[in-house]
């Protein structure tokens, strides 16, 4: 952390991005780090090779995010937050990173700690507590955009205070947030109610046809791209599916694949406390936490879906 904290201070140009597909954690943190830097009086640039999703469009964020990188020569240094690999922001950034010294901060499992500064904690809540950390120790509040960043990142990176990952220390934090003026009720109103209607058709198509195996222990569904383009839906509207089919009684293990664009599977893997299944995650050319994890995989859902079925078999013991 003071290794970041005096590449920070040391710095006046930075890029600050975040992987691929950002969730609310990636886009928090974004936020949160590019208020930290505009509080220094730093220059600042936001970049995610896929833009701002639509439920993330009410954040308060210190500039537009780009989705193609600026010229390289205008900063001293790239941020890299809530990259558990340097893969994860996309080939440009991937690029980018081996021509400017880079700031990683993260709190994925297995990270390889790429960056000339690497500050990853597997035991924080989210990226955006430690980017919280960050401000706190440069003497700034966290109030205003910034508390409000930061209490986005922990809450859906902790499922609403409900994943195995909420700490006495997060939720400390957000007590402090809170008692600089956020109002949890109308942020929560903001974060939440944000679905679509072919959302909800889409939802009730895939669930309506889930399977289970191993006596129930195992959850599995799929999106097909003919799903998506007849309902109106897309990727984004698939997000939580997964989380939600571990409701069913007995489930202790979801899998989900989702059909992309360029013929490929988007792998999203959710699992009760006592199950870790980023090894399974890692198998497939994924990564994650030990109770979420993911992977973009090549293949085919009829090819596909049996192996992971397998892995996840292992896993439960079945």
């Amino acid at each position: 952390m003071h290794d970041v904290l005096r590449a920070l201070q040391s710095g006046t140009r930075f890029l600050v991005a975040s992987h691929a597909a950002p969730d609310g954690d990636a886009i928090g943190s974004m936020a949160a780090m590019g208020h930290l830097l505009l509080a220094l009086g730093k220059q600042v640039a936001l970049y995610d090779v896929s833009g701002l999703p639509r439920a993330f469009t009410w954040v308060k964020l210190p500039g537009e995010i780009a989705t193609e990188l600026p010229p390289l020569e205008d900063f001293d240094f790239i941020v890299a937050l809530d990259c558990g690999d340097s893969r994860r922001g996309g080939p440009a950034l991937q690029q980018a990173m081996t021509q400017r010294p880079t700031i990683v901060i993260d709190h994925h499992v297995n990270n390889p700690q790429w960056g000339a500064h690497n500050w990853v904690e597997v035991t924080r809540s989210s990226t955006c507590e430690m980017v919280a950390e960050l401000a706190l120790a440069l003497g700034l509040t966290l109030t205003g955009a910034l508390g409000e960043a930061v209490y986005l990142g922990i809450v859906t990176d902790t499922g609403h205070f409900s994943f195995d990952n909420t700490s006495p220390h997060c939720m400390e934090m957000v007590a402090q947030i809170m008692r600089q003026g956020l109002k949890p009720a109308l942020i929560n109103e903001l974060i939440q109610n944000q679905w679509s209607l072919p959302r909800f058709r889409l939802w009730g198509e895939v669930l309506g046809v889930a399977r289970l195996y191993f006596d129930g222990q195992l959850g599995v569904i799929r999106i097909t791209r003919e799903q998506l383009e007849r309902l109106g839906a897309d990727a984004e509207d698939c997000d939580g599916l997964a989380n939600f089919l571990l409701r069913v009684k007995g489930c202790r293990v979801v899998q989900s694949l989702r059909e992309d664009e360029a013929g490929g599977l988007k792998l999203s893997l959710r699992s009760v406390s006592e199950l870790n299944i980023q090894p399974v995650a890692a198998a497939f050319g994924g990564g994650g936490h030990r109770c979420a994890a993911g992977a973009s995989i090549k293949g085919a859902l009829d090819e596909v879906e049996p192996r992971l079925i397998e892995a996840l078999g292992q896993v439960l013991g079945a």
